[in-house]
């Protein structure tokens, strides 16, 4: 039974390189016009690779690392708790006459130790999630005057999502050309997000709900033409 709860998390956030999936480094970029106006690029690897995003995440580490090595900390402190209750566990799994109900109990509260403690290691270490989305934010607010730019640069009408071309032309590839437009837009974004800032989305969804809350009484409120 695993006991090392949260390390991959707290291990990741002390690389200072962008996730997988948003570090893939862009094709390389062309001037020659596309084929057909048509061309596609990776929004999410655009974003991954530019110099704004790969230098706060760089900082990151550094900003936030009190809230790394207090879950550091945390984390260890329950693997220290959970290490005896698996060592007993392991031992009354090998007991023949061991009590099915009993060997059940003991996992199941091994397992709401682990849940209890991901959830709060998680919530430590959410001022850096949401930093790095304030950072993604800011990039993405540039994206698409810099994919225009592109765009003009390579004569093309179209850009498609790399996820939506099943088999593409490279020379259509335009990632790269948009990546230097956003370098050059935004070099550097603001890791610490103001005080009680949200994500776009979640901004959004407040604004809706608010709307419909001040639309509610106004309906209710409105009276019903007289008769003569």
């Amino acid at each position: 039974m695993k006991l090392r709860i949260a390390s991959a998390l707290i291990a990741g956030l002390m690389i200072s390189a962008a996730p997988a999936a948003m570090a893939a480094a862009p094709a390389a970029a062309s001037t020659a016009p596309v084929a057909n106006g048509i061309a596609y690029a990776n929004p999410q690897a655009i974003v991954g690779s530019s110099s704004a995003y790969q230098t706060a995440m760089q900082q990151r580490p550094v900003t936030y690392k009190a809230q790394i090595d207090q879950a550091k900390t945390r984390s260890d402190q329950i693997n220290a708790q959970l290490k005896p209750l698996a060592d007993k566990f392991q031992a009354d799994q090998k007991n023949p006459k061991a009590d099915r109900a009993a060997l059940e109990a003991e996992v199941g509260q091994i397992q709401q130790i682990q849940e209890d403690g991901k959830r709060e290691i998680q919530q430590i270490l959410a001022p850096l999630n949401l930093a790095e989305q304030y950072v993604i934010e800011q990039i993405s607010d540039k994206l698409d005057e810099a994919t225009q730019r592109a765009m003009a640069k390579r004569r093309a009408t179209i850009v498609l999502d790399v996820q939506a071309v099943v088999k593409g032309d490279p020379a259509s590839n335009i990632s790269q050309d948009i990546l230097t437009e956003l370098n050059a837009l935004i070099p550097t974004a603001q890791l610490v997000p103001p005080a009680g800032w949200m994500p776009r989305a979640q901004r959004e969804a407040m604004a809706q709900q608010q709307a419909q809350q001040g639309a509610a009484p106004a309906a209710s409120g409105a009276k019903a033409p007289e008769g003569r």
